[in-house]
């Protein structure tokens, strides 16, 4: 497959994942807009308004700019967390309509840009990019399907309206996730080489990854029969561990080295 392919079809989810989303804050009532999610300091109006502030860069490529305060909150750690906090506080006065519209005209803009003109090579860097982080296509258009689901869960969680974990901006999240257990394994946790672990959860093929000499944790290309340690798990709560979230909602079946799953299972979040 080609990088154009391959690129197209990452666009492909996004957009999809920009539908869903929307949708599902269409559906809200005005009280849901106020309530907290599992990111410390952000109501469902705060993600929303994430989500808006960066598909509108990308589809611009304007900057905002906006006093977060001095000191900054409480939850507002690292440079980008000071970046994303900015198109919060940029829309605390804006009402749902207008940043749900805000979401759907910019992510159009952006939709028919990369159709009119696809990107051919994944490892090129985008004219537009927010923050100035150093990604390339690749990263750019496989990360946001990642980022806008992640968000609807949290949204979800937050106004108890379960569902979305069975489509594919889903399944592409979890399994994008699912390749970072080789670098928990060998980086977070500390595994010696030679150490693997399998991971088995509901809706995908099983991960196994293995400790190499150089203690970097490497992809196998078949389960091993007697893995250090097997997770097991459903979906959702793969991306709640994974995602920093919350605890497992399911349960977690663990076989081989129980206290190495532990320190595997603590140290699984890998992104915000």
């Amino acid at each position: 497959m080609s990088d154009q392919e391959v690129l197209a079809g990452y666009a492909d989810v996004w957009w999809q994942a920009i539908d869903d989303f929307t949708a599902l804050l269409e559906g809200l009532d005005e009280a849901d807009w106020d309530r907290p999610t599992d990111l410390p300091g952000w109501d469902v109006r705060a993600v929303a308004a994430h989500v808006a502030h960066l598909e509108k860069v990308l589809a611009t490529g304007e900057e905002e700019h906006a006093d977060i305060g001095d000191p900054p909150p409480a939850h507002v750690t690292g440079l980008m967390g000071h970046y994303t906090e900015i198109g919060v506080v940029n829309r605390r006065g804006a009402s749902p309509d207008a940043i749900i519209n805000e979401i759907r005209e910019a992510a159009t803009a952006r939709r028919t840009a990369l159709l009119a003109d696809p990107p051919t090579d994944a490892d090129a860097k985008p004219e537009r990019i927010f923050g100035g982080v150093p990604w390339t296509w690749r990263t750019l258009l496989r990360n946001r399907p990642l980022d806008v689901w992640m968000h609807e869960q949290d949204v979800r969680r937050a106004v108890a309206r379960p569902g979305g974990m069975d489509t594919e901006p889903a399944r592409h999240t979890a399994e994008y996730l699912a390749e970072s257990m080789g670098f928990v394994l060998a980086k977070k946790v500390g595994a010696e080489p030679g150490t693997s672990l399998v991971l088995e959860m509901e809706g995908s093929a099983p991960f196994a990854f293995e400790v190499g000499e150089d203690r970097r944790g490497r992809v196998l290309p078949e389960p091993p029969a007697t893995p250090d340690v097997l997770l097991a798990m459903d979906r959702e709560s793969f991306t709640c561990l994974a995602g920093g979230r919350r605890p497992a909602p399911g349960a977690v079946r663990v076989e081989g080295d129980e206290a190495l799953a532990q320190r595997v299972l603590d140290s699984m979040a890998t992104t915000p």
